[in-house]
């Protein structure tokens, strides 16, 4: 276990969370705001894991949590974390939720404490966040932790302007 809350608890996924990060990849919210990452099968998603979640465990000690309710057996619903992405200056904050966790406070909650260990655990004094402008609920979610918009940006390859969002830790 990594942090618990009232109602959650998020620890680091590993290779055994493959079916799930499988399923979350393709949930109908990740396509649409996060993007098509062609992982079609546990293999894919193992592979996934490795070159991105684990190794960023690794490389900067952080990285992205699975959200597991305590009152489901601790079913794992989303994931929440600490991204340090080349395309950006400061550590960003992400956070995903299978359809049906969607808009019960699993998130607020969960990115909530995210958000303490960035500051008090890893010594971070900005982070950010991007998303596209259409992504109303990640928006709302991301003013009520606190981040302000600062800018439009263009990160990626694929030139899709995204609004970044800042908190000073």
């Amino acid at each position: 276990m990594f942090v618990e809350t009232n109602r959650l608890q998020l620890s680091k996924i590993t290779l055994e969370d493959a079916p799930f990060i499988l399923e979350l990849m393709n949930s109908p919210h990740w396509l649409k705001y996060i993007g098509d990452r062609n992982v079609r099968t546990v293999a894919q998603a193992e592979d996934y894991l490795k070159e991105r979640t684990l190794k960023s465990y690794d490389t900067h000690g952080f990285g992205f949590y699975k959200i597991q309710l305590k009152d489901e057996n601790l079913k794992s619903i989303g994931t929440c974390g600490l991204v340090k992405r080349d395309e950006l200056e400061y550590v960003d904050i992400g956070f995903s939720l299978l359809p049906n966790y969607e808009g019960k406070g699993y998130g607020f909650e969960a990115s909530s404490e995210i958000i303490k260990l960035a500051k008090d655990q890893f010594k971070l004094k900005k982070i950010t966040a991007i998303t596209l402008p259409t992504n109303a609920n990640s928006i709302k979610l991301l003013e009520k932790l606190g981040l302000s918009y600062e800018k439009r940006v263009k990160p990626f390859e694929d030139d899709e302007e995204l609004l970044l969002f800042a908190k000073t830790l």
